[in-house]
């Protein structure tokens, strides 16, 4: 409960309850945690200071909060099937970067996919520290939108990478991480599998694991795992001893079988001080969650949504990047409607449509007012919201973006969407 004094707080609180109730949150990155990770993320952990790992701790008066982060490992290693996990990272940009920290030297080559074609500026996009602080080479997909693996491979052997990161922001298709592994350990680089996106539906079981295949894994926590925004940094082999004495990476095969202690000494004391404990015990909840029946249907009804809503949007005339999508993430070239992916955001979001402009492979346009619009069915499926609704969004999403200058249209659909959104409704005991 927030002090009703703080009334200008309490009010943009309450405004932004209201908006997630009454709109389609269709952002393919975001969801609605459970009302029990929301009690443990605003718990008394916040108050402890916990620098170091369980059981070598640089601060006193961490016992419970040492076997809340060994939970946490316990059910990742379960859900995921690996033998290694760090809880730490405060989000995925920094686990990502506790990765090259652990595996590479400043300068070295590293390879991931284009920001422009779907990867994720962490990958090595040139305005990032991964594109400024390592030579970094980028791939694309090829016409269609699909990734090109035997382009990746021809590049692969041609500049010899140390590391490549495969995973994507705005990429619809299951993604060959066997086939990638070959290519990677073939040229004796690493490879790292990032799942922020879909680690929900690798825990679900409706999308290939990288497990076995990747020497890395990083995810965040929330997106389709349903968790607060934190991340992990799981892998395989011995566990960890950050104290074990290793100055630097030596090489590809000498250094695998110290992955584990890499990783936790890149993210702590490399890169971080303290954990946030409150954000750790979300994703011990979450986690918990995610090893259930019910969320196995969960990621199936996600991709089944996302199936649905791509045939009918695709129906209606609007051009599907790859022609549809195997996961919860739908890309869209609203060209053929005679509008541009930042007029389609904002005509949507006046209709309470939450989406993002985004751009698409071989886009013309300029990044700040691109062709496409990215939007996902996470949060939509996580309100209960089945086929049914979809052919409905679909059909309502449509109708503004022909008549995305039409106030009164678009007032329309907006009374049309919070009657959908009351028969959902979230966090119905929840009130500031």
């Amino acid at each position: 409960m927030i002090n009703k004094k703080d009334k200008k707080l309490l009010e943009l609180v309450n405004k932004e309850l209201t908006r997630q109730q009454d709109g389609f949150e269709m952002i393919a990155s975001e969801n609605y945690v459970s009302e029990n990770v929301l009690r443990v993320m605003g718990s008394i952990l916040t108050n402890k200071y916990s620098e170091g790992y369980p059981g070598k701790r640089y601060y006193g008066g961490n016992e419970y909060i040492d076997e809340i982060e060994n939970l946490a490992k316990d059910y990742a290693k379960k859900l995921f099937g690996v033998t290694h996990v760090n809880v730490q990272p405060y989000s995925g940009s920094p686990a990502n970067q506790a990765v090259y920290f652990a595996l590479c030297k400043p300068g070295d080559k590293v390879m991931g996919m284009n920001l422009l074609y779907g990867g994720h500026l962490t990958h090595g996009w040139k305005v990032n520290f991964s594109g400024k602080y390592y030579q970094s080479i980028q791939y694309t997909t090829d016409e269609n939108g699909f990734l090109d693996y035997n382009a990746i491979e021809e590049m692969v052997k041609k500049e010899k990478p140390k590391l490549i990161f495969v995973g994507a922001t705005a990429y619809s298709r299951i993604i060959n991480f066997e086939k990638l592994a070959e290519i990677a350990h073939d040229s004796n680089a690493f490879l790292v599998a990032d799942i922020a996106h879909i680690a929900g539906l690798v825990a679900g079981g409706v999308h290939p694991s990288p497990v076995g295949h990747a020497d890395v894994i990083t995810t965040t926590t929330h997106k389709t795992l349903r968790g607060p925004r934190g991340a992990m940094i799981m892998c395989s082999g011995d566990e960890s001893n950050p104290t074990q004495k290793i100055d630097s990476v030596i090489g590809w095969r000498e250094s695998k079988q110290n992955i584990p202690t890499l990783i936790d000494r890149a993210v702590f004391p490399g890169l971080q001080g303290g954990p946030h404990n409150h954000i750790t015990a979300g994703i011990t909840q979450a986690l918990f969650e995610a090893d259930t029946e019910e969320f196995k249907e969960y990621a199936k009804q996600i991709v089944k949504n996302a199936s649905v809503l791509s045939q009918e949007l695709s129906n209606n005339g609007l051009r599907i990047i790859t022609g549809g999508t195997d996961n919860h993430l739908i890309l869209i070239d609203v060209g053929p409607f005679n509008i541009t992916g930042s007029q389609a955001e904002k005509s949507l979001e006046k209709a309470l449509i939450t989406v993002n402009k985004n751009a698409i492979p071989f886009d013309t346009r300029s990044p700040f007012d691109p062709s496409g619009i990215r939007i996902g069915t996470p949060a939509l499926t996580t309100r209960g919201m089945k086929v049914c609704e979809m052919t409905q969004i679909a059909q309502l999403i449509v109708r503004v973006l022909k008549n995305y200058n039409d106030e009164k249209i678009l007032e329309s659909v907006k009374s049309e969407v919070k009657k959908i959104c009351k028969k959902f409704p979230i966090y119905k005991k929840i009130k500031y």
